[in-house]
């Protein structure tokens, strides 16, 4: 078997890539290497891949790329919710049409393209789902500006205004993305969706829940919150907290990522479907700034700084069913052992703390107060 993994060389793909190998796939990589990720030191290349040193979006790369390829697990894209709201365009260009221009060239070979992976994003959803005491389950879309103004920081129903809880967000919930990285997401998935049904390739859209473990980018100051809290940590400086840090999110480790993503290439009755990948389980960004503190032994209390950013939302976990279902699929690392296993690759890492230059570069243009 034969798999192409765009985006292979960053965090999730390079764990992906090992998986594939270790299984005795032949693997292709396309990535773009991008600096923001990488840092100016290249990521090495494993033994025995075909690397394809392009973005995505170039169609002869790309044509090159799928060359006898028979699998194919589309990653490449550029992260960060902050940041997309001001590099709109880059978004959009290197997500969401240079995906558009990768799926045109999957068109001519497609029929020997037996499985089609999308990393989709719970960024796509927006505010999870939410029960309200009088009007049971609501999908809400953002939080009123007046409200974030006030600090009150809970999510209300739109309709009594009552304090709600967050409840499991399946996958049929209302997409309302609340970002344009999360805009270009549901546009993966979507673009994807489509053209494999159109053109008879089985594909599977992910939804990527709070994705976390080692090799993660200590340096990019727009990955995920524990990269982001690790390279404060590591400088011996304060994790930065927006809002009160008691908003949650369903963290799972990249090792489930994988499993995930495995099943994903094989499951027939997943075809044709988007699919959360998390752990049904909640946490607190208190709880995840708290675990790595003690695990580092740096004994420094967050910073909460009372703002808001905008497109930020309150709560949302996984609901996992449609995954036990169709791909056979359950979180296996708990939150305490897959924290543990991070702080352990931490303790060997250096980071730059890029975190208040691009907490300033949010403010500058008006997108935290």
């Amino acid at each position: 078997m034969r798999t192409l993994v765009t985006g292979g060389l960053g965090f999730i793909g390079s764990h992906l890539v090992d998986r594939l190998l270790a299984d005795g796939d032949e693997v292709v990589i396309l990535d773009s290497v991008e600096e923001q990720v990488h840092g100016s030191q290249p990521p090495t290349v494993p033994d025995d891949v075909l690397f394809v040193h392009a973005d995505v979006g170039e169609p002869e790369a790309a044509r090159r790329a799928l060359i006898g390829v028979d699998r194919v697990v589309h990653l490449g894209a550029v992260v960060g919710v902050g940041q997309s709201m001001y590099e709109i365009d880059r978004y959009v260009r290197k997500n969401t049409q240079a995906t558009a221009t990768f799926l045109e060239q999957l068109i001519p070979v497609r029929d020997q393209i037996s499985r089609l992976v999308v990393a989709s994003s719970m960024s796509i959803y927006g505010e999870g789902e939410y029960e309200c005491p009088l009007h049971g389950r609501v999908a809400p879309g953002p939080r009123p500006e007046g409200q974030m103004a006030g600090r009150d920081w809970e999510v209300r129903c739109p309709e009594c205004q009552a304090k709600m809880h967050s409840v499991a967000t399946r996958e049929s919930k209302p997409l309302i993305p609340t970002s344009i990285y999360a805009i270009t997401k549901r546009d993966h998935e979507e673009l994807a969706l489509v053209v494999g049904s159109a053109y008879g390739i089985p594909c599977v859209a992910t939804r990527f829940f709070n994705v976390y473990g080692r090799g993660q980018s200590l340096s990019n100051p727009y990955t995920g919150v524990a990269a982001i809290f690790a390279s404060r940590l590591l400088n011996k400086r304060p994790p930065i907290i927006f809002e009160d840090g008691l908003q949650s999110r369903d963290f799972i480790h990249v090792s489930d990522i994988v499993q995930g993503l495995m099943r994903a290439l094989t499951s027939e009755e997943a075809a044709g479907r988007a699919i959360n990948l998390g752990t049904g389980r909640i946490s607190t960004i208190r709880d995840v700034a708290s675990a790595l503190a003690s695990g580092l032994g740096v004994e420094l209390e967050p910073e909460f700084n009372n703002l808001y950013r905008a497109g930020d939302i309150r709560h949302c976990y996984a609901d996992t069913s449609m995954a036990e279902k169709h791909l056979d699929f359950r979180a296996g690392v708990s939150l305490e052992e897959g924290m543990a296993d991070l702080v352990q690759w931490l303790a060997e890492q250096d980071a730059t703390d890029n975190v208040e230059a691009a907490t300033a570069e949010l403010a500058s243009h008006g997108l935290s107060r």
